[in-house]
């Protein structure tokens, strides 16, 4: 299954550099002008993940399939984009494809690199571009909120209810807080999500320093932090340009150079591994001869669920799921030593998969 994190920001904040160094490739061109991408690129990367390997050399797979995340380089925005200014029409329709949204502020100095406000001011870039999603959400909610008290007027109970999540969202716009901070009753979430308001999304702030201040940070950077503290969201700080580097080197040289840098792994790890965690996502595997995978699911799912991602057919026919938990497969060296231990359970219907689970799926269709 896939899940998207949309890199979204002003232009020349190192959206397009941070996309290009994630996926490994020059897809996104980066470069010195505002626009530059002007199609939303689409990477997928694999979940940095220590443990399939290890899965991998116990049960001697032949192949090794990470889990994946893609991420989505959306065109950069600017003031006025709710009304359709620079490329904002086509920026916020990006946008409402994505599942999460990274903040990619600039908080570095660089007179080779024009800043489209001409100062560097992270927080206020922040402000630009979050203003701009939430004008654009009371817009969109204005206009359903007439469609809907029309359809209410006639007796239609779903459009009654509609009204009240609508207005939940418009109080909060109005009072200028994004819409992810509305408290939803829990039995009307579904249909809060189907509103696709921009600003409900769950958000990471990523700082991009310079890097001199890749290991430590830096003023701008600190101020990124305690925003995203106040927001109630995660923070990564990264050297987009170091990342990019570190990209074209192989793993001995990549080693060398962030050992150089005081930095113990490439900051991407730290990003995926947090846009991971922000979509409430786990891993289970599977293991045997032919490959060690890992599988992507979100947290709280049943073992039939889970299944369903292999094959529809597993979660349809579901009877047990053969699991073990990793630290289990790993201490009794792997399937046949964790049967033998009694830590191979057999587990129904209604068992809430685990992460690190390493599962095997009974079912007949």
């Amino acid at each position: 299954m896939g899940f998207k994190c949309g890199i979204v920001g002003l232009p020349n904040v190192g959206k397009s550099t941070l996309f290009n160094a994630l996926t490994q490739t020059a897809a996104a061109q980066a470069a010195n002008y505002p626009f530059c991408t002007i199609e939303p690129n689409v990477g997928e990367v694999a979940v940095p993940e220590p443990r399939l390997f290890k899965l991998a050399e116990i049960a001697g797979s032949a192949n090794i399939i990470p889990a994946r995340m893609s991420f989505v380089d959306i065109a950069g925005l600017v003031k006025g984009a709710s009304q359709g200014e620079g490329l904002g029409n086509q920026f916020l329709a990006n946008i409402r494809e994505v599942d999460a949204v990274v903040y990619v502020l600039r908080c570095f100095e660089d007179e080779d690199v024009t800043h489209v406000s001409g100062k560097v001011d992270p927080l206020d870039d922040f402000e630009t571009v979050e203003t701009e999603l939430m004008l654009a959400d009371m817009e969109s909610l204005e206009k359903r909120r007439a469609n809907a008290e029309k359809k209410a007027k006639s007796g239609d109970k779903d459009a009654k209810a509609q009204i009240g999540l609508i207005d939940l969202a418009l109080e909060q716009l109005q009072d200028g807080r994004p819409a992810r901070h509305a408290e939803v009753p829990k039995d009307e979430r579904r249909e809060w999500r189907m509103l696709q308001l921009l600003t409900s999304k769950p958000v990471l702030f990523v700082a991009n320093v310079d890097e001199e201040s890749a290991a430590d940070g830096n003023a701008y950077s600190r101020q990124v932090q305690e925003r995203a503290a106040q927001e109630g969201a995660a923070c990564v700080v990264i050297s987009a340009k170091i990342e990019a580097e570190l990209a074209l080197l192989d793993a001995g040289e990549r080693e060398e150079y962030l050992e150089s840098l005081g930095l113990e792994e490439p900051g991407l790890n730290r990003l995926i591994h947090t846009g991971y965690e922000l979509l409430d996502l786990q891993t289970y595997f599977t293991a045997g001869p032919k490959e060690a995978r890992a599988w992507t699911i979100r947290k709280g799912w049943s073992a039939p669920r889970a299944a369903g991602v292999i094959h529809g057919d597993f979660e349809k026919g579901f009877i047990r799921a053969e699991t073990i938990a990793f630290d289990d497969y790993i201490a009794q060296g792997g399937e046949s030593g964790a049967r033998e231990a009694g830590k191979l359970r057999q587990e129904g219907k209604e068992y809430i998969v685990q992460d690190g689970d390493v599962m095997m799926f009974k079912f007949n269709v």
